[in-house]
């Protein structure tokens, strides 16, 4: 981890906190947001052709070199699926847009129309509300629907003030480009090429570069070029992650955070041991746990049967090689960690979130809550008895954990990287 320079610390547990969460995430300096720009049609396909003879892939393929152009020169990361009058199939375009790992995708269209009166600008995108059948979405468009939404409502606005264009809406649609990618996702319709007005400012240079500077300002509004963790806009945790950065606590995994992905027992692991002291080393010969709910090792995972002496290197499935073998060997010594009956310790398994309230709730010697039979559980998918409700129940209290929702824990649904940093952000809150 490359720490960021900025105020020393000043506490010694947060200098420990900064050094665990670190391990969160990977070596990565921030960059810019990356924006793919799709030409529409092209090739042997010309799109519209306009009352005024002009072919709608021309048209396209002008504006997305002005935007793009414009974008560029804000700070964004530009790629475009096409920069020639080429033929590229509708999944070609989708492919080649997740293989960027880009942030948007805008695709440049003009509309066209059998009712030659009608004019303006509009903008498609995906709506989950409005399924179609016959046209599936992929599950991450899907999910993607409010920020798609609200990328082409910001752009339409910009669209239509910057260029006096009539709004005609946003308007959901199940076309393959903004139904099918994994990340917000727009069709941006111009104007008409089957209007006679619209279809002149089409043909104009300088009214293309006009719509080109709405569009890129409206892509602006929604998602400025340098802005920290993209993929972190709108999410639950932003503000704790951010905080946590402008500490130094946290980079990324190169732009982003990935937030949502399932947290391993390796990197809790190696977390836990850079936030806390952990128990002195086992004696040789000692076993790995002793399966006692006293211990931390006992009430979370199943003995290996190893030598605790031996540290990490007694599993089948851990070798010096692993990234984290350091910090899994020490954990393993001190009894902190055990393996499982086949003996395996399985460092890249997700972490369950009962594992993680009990592991800290332990090394943070917060008490522990003993519920007595019959009484207010903390959540109600946590039963009587259950191994953890306790751990739970005390990290609820702190108010250094929630549930999934307010009545539920779901105890062995694995932790995310955002929940496991909203927890040390309480955390350091609480010890300031």
């Amino acid at each position: 981890m490359v720490r960021k320079k900025g105020k020393p610390l000043r506490k010694p547990w947060m200098r420990t906190a900064i050094l665990a969460l670190g391990l969160l995430v990977l070596p990565g300096q921030a960059m810019a947001a990356k924006i793919v720009v799709d030409a529409g049609h092209g090739g042997r396909d010309p799109g519209a052709i306009g009352v005024n003879g002009l072919q709608e892939k021309t048209v396209n393929l002008d504006i997305s070199r002005k935007l793009r152009d414009l974008l560029i020169q804000r700070g964004y990361e530009v790629t475009m699926t096409r920069d020639s009058d080429v033929y590229l199939t509708l999944k070609e375009r989708v492919d080649f847009t997740k293989a960027q790992h880009a942030d948007l995708f805008v695709s440049i269209h003009a509309n066209s129309i059998s009712s030659p009166g009608t004019r303006g600008a509009m903008v498609l995108y995906y709506d989950d509300a409005y399924p179609q059948s016959s046209y599936p979405a992929s599950p991450e468009m899907r999910a993607l629907t409010p920020q798609s939404r609200e990328l082409a409502t910001k752009v339409l606005n910009s669209l239509v003030q910057t260029a006096g264009l009539e709004n005609r809406g946003i308007v959901p649609s199940a076309v393959y480009v903004v139904r099918m990618g994994n990340i917000p996702s727009i069709l941006v319709e111009t104007a008409f090429l089957s209007n006679p007005e619209d279809a002149a400012l089409l043909a104009s240079n300088q009214m293309r570069q006009i719509m080109a500077q709405g569009i890129a300002s409206g892509i602006e509004a929604y998602l400025p070029p340098n802005i920290q963790f993209p993929d972190t806009r709108g999410h639950w945790a932003r503000e704790a992650i951010l905080r946590l950065n402008a500490q130094g606590v946290v980079e990324g995994v190169g732009k982003n955070f990935e937030p949502d992905r399932m947290l391993t027992r390796a990197e809790w692991m190696t977390l836990l041991g850079r936030i806390f002291d952990l128990p002195a080393a086992k004696p040789a010969g000692g076993a790995c746990g002793d399966g006692s709910k006293d211990t931390v090792a006992g009430a979370v995972y199943r003995d290996g049967g190893c030598d605790a002496a031996q540290g990490a290197a007694a599993f089948r499935d851990v070798n010096a090689g692993h990234w984290a073998f350091a910090d899994l060997d020490r954990a393993v010594k001190a009894g902190v960690l055990e393996g499982y009956p086949d003996g395996t310790l399985r460092p890249d398994q997700p972490v369950t979130r009962a594992e993680v309230a009990a592991l800290f709730q332990r090394l943070a010697k917060l008490p522990l809550i003993e519920l007595a039979p019959g009484s207010q559980r903390p959540f109600k998918d946590i039963p009587a008895g259950y191994w953890a409700e306790g751990e739970v129940a005390a990290l609820k209290q702190a108010g250094w954990i929630d549930g999934v929702t307010a009545e539920r824990f779901e105890p062995e649904r694995s932790m995310t990287r955002a929940e496991s940093a909203a927890l040390i952000d309480r955390y350091i809150a609480s010890r300031k």
